[in-house]
């Protein structure tokens, strides 16, 4: 029986993929092999409820109780969050009051509407100190307020739930480093990137392709799902600039340290994912997302 899904932070980057993706349209700079284990877009769903932040305001207790009551859905897909991974060392409290004291009010909903709940996480619950890729068993350690907050709602969520976590994720939707480069390929601007943070880069329409999967099997616990293979930013954002039309020469590889600003927030230095859950089935290798992702934007771009 097709499910009644719904979306919490719909209008962020991965949940608009999500509702083209859920909606049998491959999202931009999507594939047909995204999805783990099966093709792409085979999901059916009864009804899609998509609220962005202006329609539910996670915070509220009284408001997501209303609203999921209301939609019985069979599935939450839990995308809203507090991201801004520097400016939550100086809003500590509104990090926690997304992250994890909103995820509280969705579990409890999900709870009562006996709703399957899947929650988005992150790579950076982890210190990344220990020189391999991490799977889902490895210690925590966050280092930064954001990472505490997002491991606090992991912690949040009841044993049913399907909690991923996955890395640097970027889309076609927003202004984000992705776009940078590609506008860096068209001007011939230089650019600066750091070296010594490493990481799985994951390509939005990928991840939501791959969460239909989640969806459709509703498995419980906590999985990795992220692009396939590592890379430090320096890497990536090289090999856009190339895949854009400009040179590797523009992108010009750092340390950390020598940010200026200075990031406020510790990243973990190593931080890629692999997942001993999932097997064999995995996201495409993040060349391939990534080179997908440069090729939409670039086209958008000369629209």
């Amino acid at each position: 029986m097709a499910p009644r899904v719904l979306i919490t932070g719909a209008g962020g980057q991965l949940g608009l993929d999500l509702q083209d993706a859920l909606s049998g349209t491959i999202p931009d700079g999507g594939c047909e092999r995204s999805l783990l284990g099966g093709p792409a877009l085979r999901l059916e769903v009864d009804e899609l409820i998509a609220l962005s932040h202006s329609e539910l305001d996670v915070c509220d207790e009284a408001e997501v109780r209303a609203a999921v009551l209301a939609a019985k859905p069979d599935v939450i897909v839990h995308l809203a969050a507090y991201t801004a991974v520097d400016r939550a060392e100086t809003e500590p409290e509104l990090a926690r009051q997304v992250n994890e004291l909103g995820l509280r009010n969705v579990v409890r909903a999900a709870e009562l509407a006996e709703s399957h709940l899947i929650s988005i996480s992150t790579d950076y619950v982890f210190a990344g100190d220990l020189g391999r890729p991490l799977v889902e068993s490895d210690p925590t350690g966050p280092l930064s307020v954001y990472g505490a907050t997002k491991l606090a709602g992991e912690l949040a969520c009841g044993p049913a739930a399907s909690i991923l976590r996955t890395s640097w994720l970027a889309g076609v939707h927003g202004h984000g480093v992705i776009s940078l480069a590609v506008d860096a390929a068209r001007t011939g601007r230089e650019l600066a990137f750091v070296d010594d943070q490493v990481g799985s880069p994951t390509a939005a329409a990928d991840l939501a392709a791959g969460l239909s999967w989640f969806i459709d099997e509703r498995p419980s616990g906590v999985f990795h799902v992220a692009g396939s293979g590592s890379a430090n930013w320096h890497e990536v954002i090289s090999f856009a600039v190339e895949r854009a039309g400009g040179s590797r020469d523009q992108v010009r590889a750092i340390p950390t340290s020598s940010l200026l600003p200075p990031q406020a927030a510790r990243r973990p230095p190593y931080s890629p994912l692999i997942s001993e859950r999932l097997g064999s089935a995995a996201l495409p290798e993040w060349q391939d997302g990534f080179g997908r992702l440069v090729d939409a934007i670039s086209e958008e771009g000369s629209r």
